[in-house]
């Protein structure tokens, strides 16, 4: 009996001893950069991580400051405006890619249509192709339709993504049942109303992992943003907080104070919908 219950706690304690491991190379990272955003220019050129001294906790208090912060906000940096300019171009992207993405997945799944093989076909093909190749086409299609140095310019190309619409189509084969839409189209629901009133409800895990994943990525887009957008007004926070550095001086502690501040909306989102995510990512994994 002591030998069954020794072996079996050996791989407890090897997982835990890993999850141990790896909490420390995620969070370490993340204390860094809390810490920096809030060390003097000086303080971050001296000490690696917590500013050792003579005050209170072994801490020299002198060398940290909030004075970054209060940078990023003035006038010459205009982080605010590009603040409001990146959550207005995240949570608008994600919600219309979720719903659009949606829409296409159910329809992949649940309809019979002419031509549907070749639009999972083309579904398919459109996932591996790097993104980087359609960076000249999308500038190519975007000026011979006047989108250039507009928000409809960087949205429209990211609101129907081939991966969001693989992912609903599988979602879709495994949460819906066909029983129940056979159902709602006997009692005479209209397509449109059976995905919003039927479908969409049972997508849900789905539709809030895909909205984490949409926002996120519109909220870290660096290279887009530089492409379409021309006007330094309408630069998002990601450029912003780049251009803060320049050829021959970097600060640092604005640096770290801009990152700090830019996570924090993500985070917050995460929190709110870290139980959809984590339910979405095993959705539609099983089914084919």
């Amino acid at each position: 009996m002591n030998g069954k219950r020794f072996s079996i706690s050996i791989p407890w304690v090897l997982v835990h001893l890993l999850l141990i491991a790896v909490s420390i190379v995620v969070i370490v990272p993340l204390l860094y950069l809390v810490i920096s955003a809030f060390k003097t220019e000086q303080g971050f050129l001296e000490h690696t991580f917590i500013p050792i001294g003579e005050g209170a906790l072994g801490i020299d208090w002198s060398q940290l400051t909030i004075r970054q912060f209060g940078r990023l906000f003035e006038s010459e940096i205009g982080i605010g405006r590009a603040l409001v300019n990146s959550v207005f171009l995240s949570a608008t992207t994600a919600v219309l890619a979720t719903f659009i993405c949606a829409l296409a997945g159910y329809a992949s799944a649940a309809l019979e249509f002419k031509g549907k093989r070749a639009f999972e076909w083309l579904v398919l093909a459109a996932l591996i192709i790097p993104p980087p190749l359609l960076i000249a086409p999308s500038y190519q299609w975007l000026h011979t339709l006047g989108l250039l140095d507009s928000y409809t310019g960087l949205i429209l190309p990211a609101v129907a993504p081939a991966f969001g619409v693989f992912l609903f189509r599988q979602a879709t084969l495994q949460s819906v049942p066909k029983s129940i839409l056979e159902a709602a189209r006997i009692d005479g629901l209209g397509e449109f109303g059976i995905f919003l009133v039927i479908a969409l409800p049972m997508l849900r895990p789905m539709v809030g992992a895909f909205l984490i994943i949409t926002f996120l990525a519109m909220w870290n887009n660096f290279i887009g943003p530089q492409i379409v957008l021309q006007s330094a007004e309408k630069q998002p926070l990601s450029v912003v907080i780049y251009q803060t550095q320049t050829a021959y001086y970097s600060d640092y502690g604005l640096l770290m104070a801009g990152t700090l501040v830019s996570i924090l909306p993500v985070a917050a989102l995460f929190l709110f919908l870290q139980r959809d995510f984590i339910a979405g990512l095993s959705s539609g994994a099983v089914k084919g």
